[in-house]
C-alpha cells in the first residue's frame, strides 16, 4: 500500500499537478483574459448589479411560473448550489495547509491565479448553458462534456471527462465527509481513540442519512437545501472572521506585510499558485492540497446549466461574482485572520521547516479557538461541517450529471447509472468518515486533474465563441438590434429568444 502511495503521488504531484498543469491553467485564463478584452476587470461592476443585487430583491418575491414546462431551478438555488459545490473545506483547511507549506506568500500566488479564474469560469458557465439540452421530460443538462461534444465535436473526450467527473465526485464526497468527521471527533473527544471511532460511525451514519435523502430529490432539492445553507454559513463565516481580525487588529499589518515579504520566494510561489489552481483548488504535494473555486475543471457549470437563466452571459457573470467570493472574501479573510492571531501567538507561518510537523486541521481552528475559547472551538466545528456538507451535496449532483450522460439517449441506461452512481456515492461517505485523510486527498487530486485536462483544451478551442456571446449579448444591452445568442441548437435558440421577448 505504501507503494502504491508513493507511485500516485509522484503521478500527483510532477505530472498532473506539475509545473505543465498549471501552466496550462494560467495560460487558459491569460488567452480568454484576451480574448474577452479583460471582462473580469471591465463587467465587475456589472456582474455585482446583475447578480446578487437583485437575486437578494427576487428571494422576497414570488416566482413567476414560465409555463415552459422545463424542469429548472432559481438563479439563486443554481448559484447556491455551484457555490456549496466551491466554498467547502478547502477555503479553511486548504489555506492554512497552504501557508504552513508554502509560506504567507502562498495567498498572493493564490490572487494572482484568482484574477484569471474569474474569467474562466465566466467563460465555462457561458459555454455551459449555450450547450446545455433539455429532453422530452424537460429536464435540463449542461456541463463540459456537452461543450466538448457539440463545441468542439470530440465526443470520445467528452466521455473521458465524464468518466473523470464521476470518479472526482466520489473523491470529494469521500474527502468531505472525512474532514466532517475528523473535525467532529477531535473536538468531542480529544486524544480518545476509542470515543473516536465511535463518534465517525455515528457520524458516517449520519452523513448517509441525511445526503441520501437530499440526494434523491435531485438538484431541485439540492438547490433548494443550499440556498437555505450556503448564505448562513457565509455570512456566519465572515462575521467571525471579521470580528477576530478587528479584535487582533494590531497584527493585521504584519499578517499583509508577511504576504506580500514572502510572495517571490521559491516555496511561497509553488504552496500559492499549485495549491490554488487545483480546484477550489487542492494540492497534495503542499499540506495535502488546497480547495477553491473549481475555475478550470469545470465541474460546477453542470450546477449553473440547471439554472432558469435564458442568456448564457448573466450565468456567467455569476461565475465571476463566485471566484470573487470563493478566493477574494473567505480565502482571504481566513488567511488574515490565521495570520494575525498566528502573529500574536508566536506561529511563524513563514517557517516552513519548523511548521512540517503541525496538523492543518488543529492551525485552521486556531483563529477561532484562540479568540473565542472553547465557544470558538464548538463553533467552529458548526461551521466547517456545514462547508464540507453543502460541497458533497453539490458534487453528488455533478456526479450524477455526469454518469446520465454516459447512458447517452438511452433514458434506461441513464438512470441506471445514475442510481448506481448515487447508491455509491452515498456508501462510501461511511468509509470516508472512518479512514485516514491522507490517501483520499490524494485520490481525488488525481481525479480532479485528469478532468481538468478535457476542459481546458475545449475553452481553448472555444475562447473565441465566447468572446462572440458576450460581445452579442451587451451589444444587445445597448440597442443595438442583433439576434440573440443562446443556444447552440437554432430551434432552441428560438424558442429561449420567443420565451426572452415574452418577458421583457
Amino acid at each position: 500500500m505504501e507503494t502504491i502511495i508513493q507511485a500516485l503521488t509522484f503521478l500527483n504531484d510532477n505530472i498532473l499537478w506539475g509545473i505543465p498543469m498549471i501552466i496550462a491553467i494560467l495560460a487558459t485564463g491569460i488567452l480568454l483574459t484576451v480574448r474577452t478584452k479583460a471582462l473580469q476587470v471591465r463587467k465587475f461592476k456589472t456582474s455585482v448589479s446583475t447578480t446578487i443585487a437583485p437575486t437578494v430583491k427576487s428571494i422576497f418575491k414570488p416566482k413567476k411560473d414560465t409555463k415552459n414546462g422545463e424542469k429548472t431551478v432559481s438563479q439563486f438555488e443554481a448559484v447556491s448550489a455551484a457555490i456549496s459545490g466551491t466554498v467547502g473545506t478547502g477555503n479553511i483547511i486548504g489555506v492554512a495547509g497552504a501557508m504552513l507549506a508554502g509560506g504567507p506568500g502562498a495567498v498572493f500566488w493564490m490572487w494572482v491565479s484568482a484574477f484569471f479564474g474569474l474569467v474562466t469560469n465566466y467563460s465555462e458557465n457561458v459555454l455551459g448553458l449555450y450547450y446545455r439540452k433539455k429532453d422530452k421530460d424537460g429536464n435540463i443538462s449542461g456541463g463540459p462534456m456537452y461543450y466538448i461534444s457539440e463545441g468542439i465535436h470530440q465526443k470520445w473526450l467528452a466521455v473521458v471527462f465524464a468518466v473523470c467527473c464521476m470518479l472526482a465526485a466520489l473523491g470529494m464526497g469521500m474527502v468531505q465527509a472525512n474532514s466532517i468527521s475528523g473535525t467532529i471527533k477531535t473536538t468531542v473527544a480529544p486524544g480518545n481513540a476509542d470515543t473516536q471511532t465511535v463518534i465517525a460511525w455515528i457520524v458516517g451514519a449520519v452523513l448517509v442519512l441525511v445526503t441520501a435523502l437530499i440526494v434523491i430529490g435531485g438538484i431541485k432539492r439540492i438547490g433548494k437545501v443550499a440556498s437555505m445553507i450556503v448564505p448562513f454559513m457565509a455570512l456566519l463565516f465572515i462575521i467571525c472572521a471579521l470580528i477576530i481580525i478587528v479584535i487582533n487588529i494590531k497584527t493585521v499589518p504584519a499578517a499583509f506585510g508577511a504576504i506580500f515579504a514572502s510572495a517571490f520566494s521559491f516555496k511561497s510561489i509553488t504552496g500559492g499558485l499549485f495549491g490554488y489552481a487545483i480546484m477550489k483548488g487542492m494540492r497534495y504535494g503542499f499540506a495535502r492540497g488546497i480547495f477553491s473555486n473549481e475555475a478550470g475543471l469545470g465541474s460546477s457549470v453542470i450546477a449553473h446549466s440547471a439554472s432558469d437563466t435564458k442568456e448564457p452571459v448573466k450565468q456567467g457573470l455569476w461565475g465571476v461574482f463566485e471566484v470573487f467570493l470563493d478566493t477574494f472574501v473567505i480565502c482571504t479573510l481566513t488567511a488574515v485572520s490565521l495570520l494575525s492571531v498566528g502573529a500574536g501567538k508566536g506561529i511563524d507561518f513563514a517557517d516552513i521547516a519548523a511548521n512540517a510537523g503541525m496538523d492543518k486541521n488543529v492551525v485552521a481552528g486556531l483563529a477561532f479557538t484562540e479568540t473565542f475559547g472553547t465557544f470558538g472551538s464548538v463553533l467552529f466545528s458548526v461551521i466547517l461541517p456545514l462547508f464540507a456538507f453543502t460541497t458533497i451535496l453539490a458534487w453528488s449532483y455533478y456526479g450524477q450529471k455526469a454518469a446520465e450522460f454516459l447512458g447517452g439517449q438511452n433514458e434506461k441506461r441513464q438512470k441506471v447509472l445514475a442510481v448506481a452512481f448515487k447508491v455509491c456515492f452515498v456508501g462510501l461517505l461511511l468509509v470516508a468518515a472512518l479512514v485516514k485523510s491522507d490517501f483520499v486527498w490524494l485520490l481525488d487530486d488525481i481525479f480532479n486533474g485528469m478532468m481538468a485536462l478535457p476542459n481546458l483544451a475545449a475553452l481553448i478551442c472555444l475562447s473565441g465563441l465566447v468572446a462572440k456571446i458576450s460581445k452579442n449579448y451587451f451589444d444587445r444591452k445597448k440597442g443595438i438590434a442583433v439576434a440573440p445568442m443562446l443556444s447552440a441548437y437554432p430551434e432552441r435558440n428560438e424558442e429561449l429568444a420567443a420565451q426572452l421577448s415574452d418577458e421583457d
